[in-house]
């Protein structure tokens, strides 16, 4: 039984082919589907996200070509390209690399946490899909268990690694709480869309995107309920705002020192923290020589996010290896119930030797065949039968001069050598 992890990821192949290869919601249900009748495997899970697209499968005589073939069919791609723009892992480095990925550490932002709440949609779909039994179900909640471990032991999810999330982090530095904050956003770009999601999950009471256009602004105001102004009506609203961050490519400064001047005057001088992302600024230099007013640049949260990069490392490798000590409990549990499948197995075969020459004798009595003969061929047979393997085993291991193998089969035969002479 063979458990094969296979996919490509932001590090292994370019946007083009991932999105080539990722699937929809609808598609999930429908694959899973077809792993199980096309493939007749037992088990599967398929993650699907911007940055990667994974196979997780279990079942018999697999292996990674045959996945890759797979997906490659099923999505309609060059299966070389496929290949080569690929990774695939079994068994024992399957589990780790699962692990790794729901800890974060596989992903483009060291330690980000979003990628667990995708691995969990993945194994429910795959559960409702009928894909999820005894070895999966023991996997992925093992690969739970570890994540929430790492979350909660390491700092790898501690600090801001991105400029936008530094930025939200600084304001709830200087304010206690960004619940009664008002936010005035510059730009209607990626950075500030990122940061507007930031302040929205620490609950602002409100926010204005000011944008050159106002439909780009609106766009982003729209989902957490804004409000939106153009540039030139920023020198009207400053004053309401108690944080300020910018990001627009913008060649002149749009808050020059004279502008916050009087916004904090009619303030009554409560202070106004100030972030500026733009390169080149958008925030006058000067405007930090102003007492009430607190300003970072780009530079000042990148040494931040430096650091915390850093830390994030170093809190990498506990989590690698509180991910290998819970891959190798799953690994020796697995082993322990593919023990106990060998016993069964050696005990079930066993019996119905027992029960088919059982049989036979009891039809031959019932013939009127003499009793001796009976129990003397059933003795006969079924001693013949359950010495054929051992003997094979310990006549090839004595042939292959293969003395440790030797010594286990005498020993696991129960075979007492200290009467026999030399």
């Amino acid at each position: 039984m063979s458990l094969i992890a296979f996919g490509i990821n932001h590090n292994t192949a370019p946007v083009e082919l991932r999105e080539k290869v990722a699937f929809s919601p609808e598609q999930v249900m429908e694959a899973l589907s077809a792993l199980k009748t096309d493939m007749g495997i037992r088990e599967s899970v398929i993650l699907s996200t911007c940055n990667r697209t994974e196979i997780y499968v279990h079942g018999d005589q697999l292996d990674g070509d045959s996945v890759s073939h797979w997906l490659a069919s099923y999505h309609k791609v060059d299966p070389a390209q496929l290949a080569s723009n690929s990774y695939r892992h079994g068994d024992t480095q399957a589990v780790q690399h699962l692990m790794r990925v729901a800890c974060g550490l596989d992903s483009l932002v060291l330690g980000e946490p979003q990628i667990l709440g995708q691995i969990k949609q993945a194994y429910t779909s795959a559960k409702h899909a009928g894909n999820i039994s005894g070895d999966f179900e023991r996997l992925f909640q093992q690969t739970f268990a570890v994540a929430k471990k790492v979350r909660s032991e390491t700092d790898i999810g501690a600090n801001a690694v991105s400029v936008a999330f530094a930025s939200v982090q600084l304001a709830k530095h200087i304010f206690s709480s960004l619940s009664k904050t008002r936010v005035l956003l510059i730009g209607a770009g990626e950075t500030i869309e990122l940061v507007a999601r930031h302040l929205n999950e620490q609950g602002v009471a409100k926010m204005t995107v000011a944008n050159r256009t106002l439909a780009r602004a609106e766009a982003i105001a729209a989902s957490f309920n804004g409000d939106v102004i153009t540039l030139a009506q920023i020198p009207h609203h400053l004053h309401e705002a108690d944080i300020v961050i910018s990001s627009t490519a913008s060649q002149l400064p749009i808050l020059g020192k004279g502008m916050v001047e009087r916004a904090l005057k009619q303030r009554r001088h409560q202070p106004i923290f100030l972030v500026d992302l733009a390169v080149p600024r958008d925030i006058e230099g000067e405007v930090g020589e102003l007492d009430d007013a607190y300003l970072y640049t780009v530079d000042d949260l990148q040494q931040i996010v430096e650091k915390n990069v850093a830390n994030r490392q170093n809190a990498a490798q506990e989590a690698e290896q509180l991910v290998l000590e819970h891959a190798q409990s799953y690994v020796q549990w697995r082993q322990a119930q593919h023990n106990i499948d060998v016993l069964k197995e050696y005990r079930q075969q066993n019996l119905a030797l027992r029960e088919q020459l059982q049989t036979r004798a009891l039809n031959q009595l019932a013939d009127g065949k003499a009793p001796e003969e009976v129990v003397v061929e059933l003795a006969n047979k079924l001693t013949n039968r359950l010495m054929h393997a051992p003997t094979r085993a310990l006549k090839q291991a004595a042939e292959s001069q293969d003395d440790a193998q030797l010594a286990l089969l005498i020993d696991a035969l129960g075979i007492d050598l200290s009467n026999t002479e030399n």
